[in-house]
């Protein structure tokens, strides 16, 4: 069964603090139930290691680097940027890349984690979607990172269990809908519904304003809560495919991957970001500082980012090609939203240093306590 935690398992604390008690539960989940396999870090020059989210690469891809530089490629995965975190910090894996979220991308550049990429080995780094690249503030010159994808977490909708659906719904109010109580969901994911409940005040997703992410968390406890059934970064997929749920907040890929073959259902499925905005996360490829492959982890880095590679990539998840200008017209599958949904109406999740601890604190005590 494919999970979609994405961004969620622990992210209640941040990486790279005091946060002892998180880390350690996560090496412990870990060493108890993690599938991955281990890397021989005296390998051969020709195999590449990867560390990459659970379900967020084609195979066909992999073959295809694989076939074209003759080599071996071990390919490991995980659910959450703590899950990652914790291996490589333990020492654990011997990688040569991962592909962790701009706040993780951010403490790990900071903690020396990381190997500089050389540009000079790059040749398509033209590809990249300049108003994404951008918004890597802490490493404008991308020398720590690619982008590999830019997305969000969408709001999906079975219009054919709510026939009066239309455009003026497309708000975070469809939440406060009480006539659908109990068929409704959200991500069990922190920064991601504080953040929504914050934009939808009209703050920013990533306020470091204890008062304002407080107001969010009485907007979400008070109005949202209330008519959700639950908060889920798991099941979100298949409570939708099931049509046990008709109003979900999740990763449209999770939804697509548990619909299958339901093409009546995925006739009648309106997909939306929120007019207010929603938070955002970018995914890059970074190159290990121990890394023992680093030659051939550049060459797979330039290999992904040539547009008819990063187009078979968008199009197995049908997302939009928001990383990879040239990509755009290669593209074989609709997107599930235009590319301009997702630049014009999000917003860039960053660390926020010590303000976690409000974040904490509301999700914990406010939104947690009483389910």
């Amino acid at each position: 069964m494919k999970k979609f935690s994405r961004r969620s398992a622990c992210n209640r604390a941040r990486a790279g603090f005091p946060a002892g008690v998180c880390i350690v539960a996560v090496c412990l989940v870990f060493n108890a139930c993690s599938k991955a396999k281990t890397a021989n870090s005296g390998a051969a020059e020709d195999t590449l290691y990867l560390y990459n989210w659970t379900y967020y690469l084609p195979e066909s891809v992999l073959d295809k680097f694989r076939e074209e530089y003759k080599v071996k490629v071990v390919y490991d995965e995980y659910a959450s940027n703590e899950e990652m975190y914790a291996k490589i910090q333990a020492g654990g894996g011997g990688y040569d890349i991962v592909f962790p979220t701009s706040d993780f991308i951010e403490i790990m550049t900071q903690q020396g984690m990381l190997a500089k990429i050389d540009h000079n080995k790059l040749n398509n780094v033209g590809n990249l979607e300049p108003r994404i690249v951008a918004l890597a503030a802490w490493d404008p010159d991308m020398e720590y990172f690619i982008p590999y994808y830019y997305g969000a977490a969408t709001i999906s909708v079975n219009t054919a269990r709510i026939p009066e659906f239309d455009d003026s719904w497309k708000s975070w109010d469809i939440f406060e809908r009480a006539a659908y109580k109990g068929k409704m969901t959200m991500l069990d994911d922190m920064r991601m519904v504080i953040g929504g409940a914050l934009m939808k005040l009209g703050y920013s997703s990533n306020s470091a304003n204890k008062a304002e992410i407080y107001a969010a968390s009485s907007l979400i406890n008070n109005k949202w809560k209330p008519n959700i059934m639950r908060f889920d970064s798991e099941a979100f997929g298949k409570g939708y495919a099931s049509e046990d749920f008709w109003i979900v907040h999740g990763y449209f890929e999770g939804i697509k991957e548990e619909m299958g073959g339901n093409t009546a259902l995925a006739s009648k499925t309106a997909v939306f970001i929120p007019r207010e905005g929603a938070p955002a996360y970018l995914d890059g490829m970074c190159i290990l500082k121990d890394a023992k492959h680093k030659e051939l982890a550049h060459k797979f880095i330039d290999f992904f980012l040539r547009p008819e590679i990063f187009a078979e990539f968008a199009d197995y998840f049908n997302f939009p090609a928001t990383v990879n200008v040239p990509a755009r017209a290669l593209l074989k599958n609709k997107p599930f939203l235009p590319v301009e949904e997702f630049l014009d109406k999000t917003m860039l999740n960053y660390d926020i240093g010590e303000a976690i601890q409000y974040y904490n604190s509301s999700w914990f005590e406010t939104i947690r306590i009483g389910e």
